[in-house]
């Protein structure tokens, strides 16, 4: 399996179209279920690397529709990095304090500082996506927004920071079968929200939106990766194994040992 196939290249690769919400990458559940423990493992001992190193920092933004797994990704593969070095930051609307800022401010705040990871669930590009789709600004406030964005994930970049975006790729009826067992199941009715449907029946607006933020910000700086997400455990697998590839290519470094300090004896 080619990892690189899931990512953006190009006209043609930012047309969700292309890519199947069902695939398995030619595995069985049993091969990926049984490589992912192996898979977090290494994703900690990298990541203590780059904690001990603290030159560089791992930034992972998850976009994608209701119910395609973002918290789902977080447990069961981020869960594999350290808590002590690692955030979470879910973004939702933007508050009246955000608001009187540009749409950058709160986000930068949470940027990953050298040494640590971070994890974005949902992030910049909903300032892009929602206004778009509900028409919330004219377009003139939100085109130059592509720009801006692709600007600052430069900044990340030179600054030190490895961006990876995925999109969680979800089909139409597997999204109907998560949101109806939200429904039907009292436990889970917490995670029901009427504003899911809603944006439901804006699918093929939110796909148009989606397939532009690929085509104008995916790059080699800060790529964009289509991760199919009907089978959970293949999407676990695959983010796991794209993460590690990430963060070898980081070729990180413990620290040098300060002089004299080899051959001490504590006493």
């Amino acid at each position: 399996m080619d990892l690189d196939d899931y990512r953006v290249r190009g006209a043609g690769g930012a047309k969700l179209s292309g890519y199947e919400p069902d695939d398995n990458g030619g595995l069985e559940r049993s091969e990926a279920e049984a490589e992912l423990p192996g898979l977090l493992a290494r994703m900690q001992d990298l990541q203590e690397r780059l904690y001990a190193e603290r030159k560089r920092s791992l930034l992972l933004i998850l976009q994608g529709r209701d119910a395609s797994g973002k918290d789902g990704t977080i447990k069961h593969v981020a869960g594999g990095f350290n808590p002590l070095g690692t955030h979470v930051m879910a973004f939702k609307a933007p508050n009246e304090l955000e608001r009187a800022h540009d749409f950058l401010w709160r986000i930068h705040h949470h940027v990953p500082p050298a040494g640590h990871v971070a994890i974005f669930n949902r992030s910049h590009y909903e300032d892009i996506l929602v206004p778009t789709v509900e028409k919330l600004l004219p377009k003139q406030v939100v085109e130059p927004r592509y720009d801006h964005i692709r600007r600052f994930e430069e900044l990340l970049h030179d600054s030190g920071t490895c961006v990876l975006k995925f999109f969680l790729h979800i089909s139409k009826d597997e999204q109907r079968e998560r949101l109806q067992e939200r429904l039907d199941t009292p436990e889970k009715h917490w995670k029901f929200d009427p504003h899911d449907l809603r944006a439901r029946a804006a699918w093929d607006e939110f796909t148009a939106v989606y397939q532009q933020i690929f085509l104008r910000t995916s790059s080699d700086d800060a790529p964009w990766y289509v991760i199919p997400a009907d089978r959970k455990w293949f999407r676990n697998y695959l983010v796991a194994r794209i993460v590690v590839r990430a963060l070898e290519r980081m070729d990180l470094e413990y620290p040098k040992s300060p002089p004299g300090l080899a051959g001490t004896t504590i006493v």
